[in-house]
């Protein structure tokens, strides 16, 4: 049994990643700020109340789970704000950058007691954070902020390889959910987490820090 501890967890592909995970026979760790009757209803290890901003919140789940040894991090919460050039927003941006870049980054520093050999670190970034891909311009504050969690999550890669822990920056596709505003044009939350899954379980040293997709296509940086 694989112990995953996943952020975000009580909607959207948090909440799916739960299920799926619960399905497998997983041993799973849920934090939120909230909870959700979904969510509850699976039966897993909820922690709720926790703010991955927060300094002192992180601390604190840091101290109940004591010793106890986390195989998989996904890091998925995060928010999107959309930022145009006509409409610029710098609260926003720093908004996004501390909890889609900074807050990740500073979460896998507290828990790094709780990580062993072989221990994974995924963080959820998207396409949006690709210089290369960006083809549409706009949404300044989630692009830069996704850019930034690429970055961290590649030195990661580098500076934990001597500790045998691996890192996956995965985009999750365009996936209907609340934070999309469900759109019409993206995949079902079950589709890209059995796709996240694939990619999850085939992490290793050999690939740690590359940015991927779902699907398994190598993004571009």
């Amino acid at each position: 049994m694989t112990t995953f501890l996943i952020t975000g967890s009580n909607r959207g592909i948090g909440l799916e990643l739960c299920k799926q995970l619960k399905e497998r026979g997983e041993d799973i760790i849920a934090i939120c700020r909230t909870s959700s009757k979904d969510l509850d209803s699976l039966g897993v290890r909820v922690e709720a109340g926790v703010d991955i901003t927060s300094g002192s919140s992180v601390l604190n789940l840091r101290s109940k789970l004591k010793d106890k040894i986390i195989d998989v991090i996904i890091h998925n919460a995060g928010i999107h704000e959309n930022n145009s050039l006509s409409d610029l927003d710098p609260e926003s941006i720093i908004r996004q950058f501390e909890v889609n870049a900074l807050s990740p980054l500073c979460f896998t520093k507290v828990m790094m007691g709780n990580l062993k050999k072989g221990s994974k670190l995924i963080f959820l970034t998207s396409r949006m954070g690709s210089i290369e891909d960006n083809t549409s311009g706009g949404s300044y504050g989630y692009r830069m902020s996704k850019v930034a969690l690429c970055m961290a999550g590649k030195s990661l890669a580098i500076d934990l390889q001597p500790k045998g822990i691996s890192v996956a920056l995965l985009h999750p596709g365009l996936v209907s959910t609340r934070m999309t505003g469900f759109t019409p044009n993206g995949i079902q939350p079950s589709q890209s987490v059995q796709g996240l899954l694939r990619q999850i379980d085939s992490v290793n040293l050999k690939n740690s820090g590359q940015f991927c997709h779902s699907n398994g296509e190598i993004l571009p940086w």
